[in-house]
């Protein structure tokens, strides 16, 4: 068996450590394409917090089967690039949507999201979903307003006490005048 060259070792190590490290990657197929629309994906994708890049597919191979993702092997068919999402998976599939309506050469293969394999389908739907922000703000939202109903019920106790403390004084003050 012939040993691997040690340009294509290091290449499979880091894909390995940029499986490991990123929340998403979404395999695309980018066949048809200019280098400047590749050039202008990467760009997109940048100042969306993910990368672009083009592997050779054995070595995409490798470094998914060190990783454990076997199911992804059957979405290495062609020219695939992998779109890495570094820390919000909604803006990197945003960006991937809206580049392939406007590029319909860029189709989106499939990809890996956490642990799990996904479909391209499930890909796209990914951003569909509200922002990483949205969703924190939202969340906040719901922890908060059991808090603030259970503030505004400990502000009613004191307040009604007084009411019925007054209403008891003002009948007191009507029957003495009686």
């Amino acid at each position: 068996m012939e040993n691997p060259r040690p340009e294509k070792v290091a290449i499979v190590e880091e894909l390995d450590e940029r499986l490991a490290n990123s929340a998403a990657v979404v395999l695309t197929e980018y066949r048809g394409l200019k280098v400047s629309d590749l050039e202008a994906l990467r760009r997109a994708l940048g100042s969306a917090g993910g990368s672009f890049k083009v592997y050779k597919n054995t070595l995409v191979q490798f470094a998914a089967r060190n990783a454990g993702l076997e199911g992804m092997v059957p979405q290495l068919e062609g020219p695939t690039a992998l779109a890495f999402a570094e820390t919000d998976v909604v803006e990197v599939a945003k960006v991937l949507k809206e580049f392939a309506r406007a590029n319909p050469a860029l189709v989106i293969k499939g990809g890996v999201l956490g642990d799990s394999v996904i479909s391209g389908a499930e890909a796209l739907a990914l951003a569909d979903l509200p922002s990483r922000e949205v969703l924190l703000a939202q969340l906040a939202g719901l922890m908060a307003a059991p808090m603030r109903n259970f503030a505004s019920l400990l502000n009613a106790l004191p307040q009604n006490f007084a009411y019925a403390l007054s209403a008891l004084v003002d009948k007191r003050n009507s029957e003495e005048a009686a």
